[in-house]
């Protein structure tokens, strides 16, 4: 199974939380796809934004929003301010939500 497949929101009584490993300082904005770390598949995304002052995090939030096409007031960084490894999470009715996430993931790898 690929590591797309492996991809698992995880759903909470307000929506999904999304494992997101961010690289900062990027050269563009971007969802990059999926890939496999600490054991398990997360979704790999690059801002340009600096890792000071949360401007990653901000960065990394309003891109989400943007990949997903929902409300930037939807999206935050929930867990891992500090990390490369970020818990991204997503307000709003879970099973939609995680059926937006497999579409556009299917749309990246396809």
């Amino acid at each position: 199974m690929s590591a797309v497949g492996q991809l698992r929101p995880k759903r909470t009584k307000s929506g999904i939380i999304l494992k997101v490993r961010l690289t900062p300082k990027s050269s563009r904005d971007e969802i990059v796809g999926v890939e496999e770390f600490g054991g398990e598949a997360v979704l790999r995304a690059r801002v340009r934004a600096l890792p000071e002052a949360g401007r990653a995090n901000a960065a990394l939030a309003k891109l989400i929003a943007s990949w997903l096409k929902l409300p930037a007031s939807t999206v935050a960084v929930a867990h891992g301010a500090k990390s490369r490894l970020k818990h991204v999470e997503i307000e709003g009715d879970a099973e939609r939500l995680a059926l937006l996430v497999e579409v556009r993931l299917a749309a990246l790898t396809g």
